[in-house]
């Protein structure tokens, strides 16, 4: 099913096989074997191709037939990746413990921080 989605996706995208490998950092045969189900992509490649056609994984993965990468999906995985992240983990695991006014800085800094990529 992840061959047929590929290929489906590539081509209403109007992109070459050699622009999604360039975008994964990988040879265009490479990419070709994923569209002819000759190799298997991993866990963060398949993350990648979801995130740039804007899928769920699942669904590339022929586990769904909605396309729709909902806000709850997307939220969920970047807990998940914040959660995962050891150095970030350290907020996950004190922020309970911590008072109104320590939170309250934490989330003005998060907030200058935010709007300095702008």
């Amino acid at each position: 099913m992840l061959s047929i989605r590929l290929r489906t996706l590539r081509t209403q995208l109007r992109k070459t096989q050699q622009e999604m490998a360039d975008l994964l950092g990988i040879t265009r045969q490479g990419y070709a074997k994923y569209e002819n189900n000759l190799g298997e992509s991993d866990n963060s490649t398949l993350a990648k191709l979801a995130d740039y056609f804007e899928v769920s994984t699942d669904y590339l993965l022929g586990r769904t037939d909605n396309p729709v990468n909902t806000q709850q999906e997307k939220d969920e995985a970047a807990f998940q990746a914040f959660a995962n992240d050891p150095e970030l983990n350290v907020f996950y695991r004190e922020l309970p413990e911590s008072d109104v006014e320590a939170v309250r800085k934490l989330r003005n800094i998060w907030g200058i921080i935010k709007n300095e990529k702008k």
